[in-house]
């Protein structure tokens, strides 16, 4: 499989994986692409696999990253996603090697990747990086893992910001953080935001907008953060039945 760099000149005509196709998407492949072309003056860089599918991984100087941590020159793994009848061909692992590969000759002291202990949806799979030699480096709850594969012996290790570390926030209802990192917020905030007005819950909407934003955050996941009373409730994008679902849990 061709791997295919995206760019600010063919952005426009390429697919990008994680977007619907049809023109119920429209909306969240633009907001996606416009966030991309955003980001290229941060040194984003987007590689995926030459078909219509979900094959590709995005990654960003930890600098610049839309993530609270500290982890100056590495590289940090935005999202990293081989699914459907792509997998089990060995293309993430080529992926990843590309990846490696560029941020050797960039310089950068290693990779850094938010995930899990466990696998979990809009997360890279933490149990396929550690099998390629990625090493814990910082936790935080609820279940939330920091990861780095350092190319030297003795580099710094990656830490998440003392603002992830406190156990709540002080907002009482529901308060949900989020950013258009992911195509899917797009489509998704908006109709959750509107079920709970209808049904008169309190529910409020924290969107950030710069990485000075998201480097400073409470939460660790900026794409996507729903808490109520203060408590972590989940980072998987909803639609209203499922959000349906925690209100009737929680309320």
């Amino acid at each position: 499989m061709k791997i295919i760099d995206i760019n600010i000149e063919n952005i426009d005509r390429e697919h990008i994986c994680c977007a619907l196709s049809d023109k119920k998407g429209e909306f969240q492949v633009s907001s996606k692409k416009a966030w991309l072309k955003d980001r290229f003056d941060d040194n984003i860089v987007f590689k995926k696999g030459d078909v219509r599918g979900k094959v590709f991984i995005e990654y960003i100087p930890a600098e610049n990253a839309w993530c609270p941590i500290n982890a100056d020159g590495y590289m940090f793994i935005n999202c990293f996603w081989v699914s459907g009848k792509y997998k089990g061909q060995g293309i993430g692992s080529k992926l990843l090697n590309e990846c490696i590969k560029d941020s050797k000759e960039k310089g950068k002291k290693g990779l850094v990747v938010l995930t899990s202990y466990k696998k979990r949806p809009y997360l890279s799979d933490g149990k396929f990086l550690k099998s390629k030699g990625f090493l814990l480096a910082d936790t935080t709850k609820p279940y939330f893992e920091l990861l780095y594969l350092p190319f030297e012996e003795n580099n710094s290790v990656p830490k998440f910001k003392d603002t992830v570390k406190k156990e709540n926030i002080k907002e009482s209802g529901f308060t949900l953080y989020y950013s258009n990192q992911c195509p899917f917020t797009s489509k998704y905030v908006p109709i959750i935001s509107d079920y709970a007005k209808e049904k008169g819950i309190d529910f409020r909407v924290i969107k950030y907008e710069s990485k000075e934003e998201s480097q400073n955050s409470i939460t660790p996941f900026t794409t996507y953060s729903l808490y109520y009373n203060g408590e972590f409730v989940t980072h998987e994008i909803l639609n209203d039945k499922n959000f349906e679902k925690i209100l009737l849990s929680k309320i």
